[in-house]
């Protein structure tokens, strides 16, 4: 059994991402889902990202990062897109991750939005699509690539496909095959960290 803190995306925690966390829980593990919007929903990664910044990219970030220390220092940190901020953080910067798991977006590990270097011993899997336009368009996947080359236990899964949420079954961005896909992988990671 792992224990998980689990970050939604900027749609805020739909009903995918709550479907999402009881899959993996079904497989035995503790999946804890805060809601770093407080109940609101958007109907589009557009509106929500538009809440976001009303709020601060950095304010909810740091609000998801405050969250972790209710809880035990040896988690797995996910996130879906948005949800990657304060995961990927937790993961290099909060001593005892047991590892990261990163949906549709990664951060550098070196340069200026960088938290600092990997840290020795998390584990870490990147999943996204490959033609998705915010994975591939904006950069993540140059950085998924320099954690894959520069960690020794990072792994890059890309699936086919041009859908950023593919994951969300509330949404029509939704690819159960792929979806499929990536829920064996992480339950494969989670059996082993």
């Amino acid at each position: 059994m792992t224990e998980i803190l689990l970050f939604h995306h900027a749609q805020g925690l739909t009903p995918g991402v709550r479907a999402f966390a009881d899959d993996i829980r079904a497989a035995g593990h503790i999946v804890h889902t805060p809601d770093l919007f407080d109940g609101r929903t958007f109907h589009s990664i557009e509106e929500g990202l538009a809440y976001v910044g009303e709020i601060g990219f950095d304010a909810i970030r740091e609000h998801g990062v405050r969250l972790a220390d209710e809880l035990p220092s040896e988690l797995v940190y996910a996130g879906f897109s948005f949800g990657v901020l304060p995961a990927q953080k937790l993961a290099q910067t909060r001593p005892g991750a047991r590892g990261a798991l990163l949906f549709y977006s990664c951060l550098p590990i070196s340069g200026e939005w960088a938290f600092g270097p990997w840290p020795e011993g998390v584990p870490v899997q990147i999943h996204g699509m490959d033609n998705d336009p915010i994975f591939v368009g904006e950069g993540d996947i140059e950085a998924a690539r320099e954690i894959v080359a520069k960690v020794a236990d990072a792994e890059l899964f890309l699936y086919p496909g041009d859908q950023h949420y593919f994951a969300d079954s509330s949404l029509p961005t939704y690819d159960a095959d792929a979806t499929a896909l990536l829920t064996a992988r992480v339950l494969a990671f989670l059996g082993r960290v």
